[in-house]
């Protein structure tokens, strides 16, 4: 069997901030920008892999979501417990030392985890959680 992971995604509100955190601080390609009905789907991935994409989506865009769901969503996503992705680097220092200096919010600064992988972690401007892990 031959798969692979196409797409995921992450909620978003703020459609210029989250270009600010993904394009512009990450370095990510924009590859998709949709707007309808006043919300707005936005698609980026990194640079050399086009068959991975991150889809950041509204989450009021979901059918069957009921009011206090919605709310419960907001909620989580202003924690920090509702959205993660873990991304991987060579360079742990130099993209720690980017994104803080784009004004993202630091959660944990580059450690070493007792469970084996250096790490640093930020939230994005929605809340979600992106932990950063180096390559070895």
């Amino acid at each position: 069997m031959d798969i692979s992971i196409h797409s995921t995604f992450l909620p978003h509100e703020d459609p210029n901030a989250s270009l600010a955190f993904y394009r512009d601080a990450l370095g990510f390609e924009v590859r998709n920008d949709v707007e309808y009905g006043g919300m707005h789907w936005i698609t980026v991935g990194p640079p050399g892999q086009p068959g991975t994409s991150l889809v950041l989506f509204p989450p009021a865009a979901s059918p069957g979501i009921t009011d206090d769901e919605r709310r419960t969503i907001s909620e989580m996503m202003a924690k920090g417990t509702y959205g993660i992705i873990v991304l991987a680097t060579k360079d742990l220092d130099g993209t720690f030392e980017r994104l803080q200096a784009g004004d993202a919010e630091v959660v944990q600064e580059p450690t070493e985890q007792p469970y084996g992988v250096r790490d640093c972690a930020f939230r994005d401007p929605a809340g979600n959680m992106v932990r950063i892990q180096e390559q070895r």
